[in-house]
């Protein structure tokens, strides 16, 4: 189809969608779809069309071959990207090529469809790609991340980004410093928020059963198999599956993830045929999944494939002109109408505190405190806070590093609570609140036996 008679069809057209590859029957293919779809399609064949096409009409979506004569989809990424940054740009990589996709995520892609096309796939993609909003009038809690720190200021706005990208995101940072809220805001700011936001916690499910759990299973199975069942991907179909401590996954369900991943398509336990899915991962851990990969313990192509872009998340420590509004919020959440006030000594003994649990911590502490006040006010004395965590330069850890300091206290707090439950693993896991395969993993990396 030339470009001349494809911009004819354009005219009138409330969606349009710009067409580039140089493959004619594929052309012919996706034009067919589109138009079933009730959209117009403007095709073109090389990056040159593509340009002209852009220059002389409006597009909502762009949809474009990796190869083409010219030049490469990239190039048409960044085109996009540059000069029409509110329109999303999908590309057609070859079978199997994982590094195309990544680096075309990167570059701002919207997403990627893999040849042979799948029409089931691309109609998802497109119905996704024309619902991304700007966000005016969407309802939308960026607030509830509370702080003004220049560190939280470039969280917020790297959200907004990513919320118009399809590309898998790696939420970093330490326990309690709000990686699970960062993702839920991701999918509420996107065009997914109508779905459904599945989190996974991946230290807490057995092994033998993570395959059936991600994915689903048939009727009969496996023993107890009474019926169908549906898994974690086919739950979040359409929305968003963040997969929280992705770190604890073993190494034969990383496998198994990184397909499902890269060819949208699933298989259920005891089906013969696979089924698309339509979900974007978001993924968190508070472990360096680079360590991982380093010690072997997490697989190299699943980390450059979920680690496509990075939110890091700051620990507490890092922001504390943040803690005074952070007080007042939890301390609303806490403590509805009947909010007390808090005393200028316990907000210093807030500030000087290094919060290694962060956010989570803080809150614990306001709740303690709020049960142990006597007066009107919250007072330095009631937070409970060890008086060798506050104040000094570098508060309860002396000439320790960091990371020397946090397993410190971390190996203090098992021995505790095996100590209270007379060794019993599975009953210290439900003392510290973790998984007894989370407290397995930390007692080998601290050599506790």
């Amino acid at each position: 189809m030339s470009v001349a008679r494809s911009k004819r069809r354009l005219r009138g057209a409330l969606n349009r969608v710009l067409v580039v590859d140089d493959e004619p029957d594929i052309r012919e293919l996706i034009d067919l779809t589109l138009s079933r779809m009730g959209l117009a399609a403007a095709c073109a064949g090389s990056v040159a069309e593509a340009y002209a096409c852009l220059a002389e009409d409006d597009f909502q979506l762009c949809l474009t071959d990796m190869r083409l004569p010219d030049g490469d989809g990239l190039d048409i990424v960044r085109h996009v990207t540059e000069n029409y940054a509110e329109m999303p740009v999908a590309v057609i990589t070859a079978y199997g090529s994982t590094e195309n996709a990544v680096a075309a995520l990167k570059a701002g892609a919207f997403d990627y469809l893999a040849k042979p096309v799948g029409l089931e796939q691309l109609r998802a993609l497109v119905k996704s790609a024309l619902n991304v909003s700007d966000g005016e009038g969407r309802e939308y809690p960026l607030q509830s991340l509370t702080g003004e720190s220049s560190a939280m200021q470039h969280v917020r706005v790297l959200i907004e980004k990513l919320a118009r990208s399809q590309a898998p995101i790696y939420v970093s940072g330490e326990s309690g410093s709000g990686k699970e809220l960062a993702a839920r805001l991701i999918h509420t700011r996107s065009a997914r928020a109508g779905a459904p936001f599945v989190p996974v916690n991946c230290g807490a499910i057995p092994e033998n059963l993570m395959e059936s759990e991600f994915f689903g299973y048939r009727k009969g199975a496996f023993t107890g198999a009474e019926s169908d069942r549906d898994g974690f991907f086919q739950t979040a179909s359409g929305g968003t599956l963040f997969l929280d401590e992705v770190a604890d996954l073993p190494l034969p369900m990383q496998v198994k993830l990184l397909r499902a991943i890269q060819e949208k398509r699933v298989r259920k336990v005891g089906a013969a045929t696979e089924e698309p899915v339509d979900v974007r991962i978001i993924c968190a851990t508070h472990r360096s999944l680079r360590d991982g990969v380093e010690k072997g313990s997490f697989r190299q192509d699943l980390y450059y494939r979920l680690n496509v872009i990075e939110l890091h998340m700051p620990p507490l420590r890092e922001r504390v002109e943040d803690i005074p509004g952070l007080v007042d919020a939890l301390l609303g959440k806490l403590c509805g109408d009947t909010v007390p006030r808090i005393s200028a000594g316990a907000l210093q003994a807030l500030a000087s505190y290094p919060f290694p649990g962060n956010v989570r911590e803080l809150e614990n502490v306001l709740e303690r405190a709020t049960a142990l006040r006597s007066g009107d006010a919250i007072e330095a004395g009631d937070l409970q806070l060890a008086p060798d965590d506050a104040g000094g330069e570098t508060p309860g850890r002396g000439s320790e590093t960091l990371d020397d300091y946090l397993n410190r206290l971390e190996r203090q707090a098992v021995l505790e609570a095996l100590q209270k439950t007379e060794g019993n693993r599975t009953a210290a896991a439900r003392l510290l609140g973790v998984t007894f395969r989370s407290l397995r993993y930390r007692l080998e990396r601290l050599g506790i036996e």
